[in-house]
């Protein structure tokens, strides 16, 4: 069981971020729009620095949001890989004690 609740939260990681992704980068678009708003409609140069800077900040936080990912692909993929493994260890062990069986036949 803790297999499968380990499975569960690597993958619900990896959505998670996903989403987190999505949200980012919506919002950089938001962000860029209401900046070239403010810029279209002359607003004041103080403001429109400060909607830069957010801008800026949601911009950093894409790459970081595609770090996070792969290495959450990164563990979600190194643990699949361990599952088939046990798998397989156990498909053979079986597979040899019924081989054993049918040669004495």
């Amino acid at each position: 069981m803790a297999t499968l609740r380990n499975l569960k939260i690597k993958t619900s990681t990896c959505k998670r971020i996903v989403k987190e992704l999505h949200s980012y980068e919506k919002e950089v678009e938001r962000e860029a729009a209401k900046t070239a708003d403010m810029k279209a409609n002359a607003a004041d140069p103080f403001d429109i620095k400060q909607q830069e800077n957010v801008l800026a900040e949601s911009r950093m936080m894409i790459p970081d949001c595609h770090k996070r990912l792969e290495a959450a692909l990164t563990d979600l993929k190194g643990f699949l890989d361990w599952i088939i493994r046990e798998i397989l260890k156990k498909f053979r062990g079986k597979l040899r004690v019924q081989l054993r069986l049918f040669r004495r036949i």
